[in-house]
């Protein structure tokens, strides 16, 4: 079951989710909007490395805008921090958006029960795209779970600002998979 606009303005009252700052005209009558923080990194080798962490650069984005480039990933972030310890949040560009040819967090939009903090988006223009700090940017979706919860624990709690991969993390966590022949 998805939660509708009432009844996120009222979990988020009541505490069963975390939305920080809350607008009452960013709910939706079934999700929240949320909007792109002023930070963007992007990675800058040739070659980005699973198994490794990989160097980056950090941009503000001021009240001018900033222009993302094609065939560049950008890594921004929400606004709002949001989370929740007893809904499933997923997040998605908004409609709006994607008209503008703005892909969104198109390949992880499911959040963990138990993550609290700023949403890293991955952001990839089709053309030149002009964006700016606050611009309503995704909407999230909160879905009632069942079953017994365990609460997210991993390395991108409470994140603030966006967070680049730390896949190469679990590798070194759990051991390095295999090759494959």
């Amino acid at each position: 079951m998805i939660l509708t606009g009432p009844e996120i303005t009222q979990a988020a009252a009541d505490g069963r989710l975390r939305i920080r700052p809350f607008a009452a005209d960013q709910v939706n009558p079934n999700s929240y909007n949320v909007s792109l923080g002023n930070r963007l990194i992007t990675y800058t080798g040739d070659i980005i490395d699973a198994h490794q962490a990989n160097p980056t650069r950090e941009f503000t984005i001021g009240s001018e805008g900033f222009t993302l480039e094609p065939d560049e990933l950008y890594l921004g972030h929400t606004l709002e921090e949001v989370g929740s310890d007893t809904f499933v949040p997923l997040l998605f560009g908004r409609s709006s958006v994607g008209r503008l040819g703005l892909f969104v967090e198109i390949t992880a939009p499911i959040g963990d029960i138990g993550f609290h903090g700023q949403w890293t988006l991955m952001l990839s223009p089709i053309r030149r795209l002009h964006v700016y700090p606050g611009m309503k940017i995704g909407q999230i979706m909160f879905f009632v779970s069942t079953g017994e919860i365990d609460l997210y624990r991993g390395k991108y709690q409470t994140a603030n600002g966006p967070q680049p991969s730390r896949y190469w993390h679990d590798l070194q966590a759990y051991g390095r998979p295999a090759v494959a022949s």
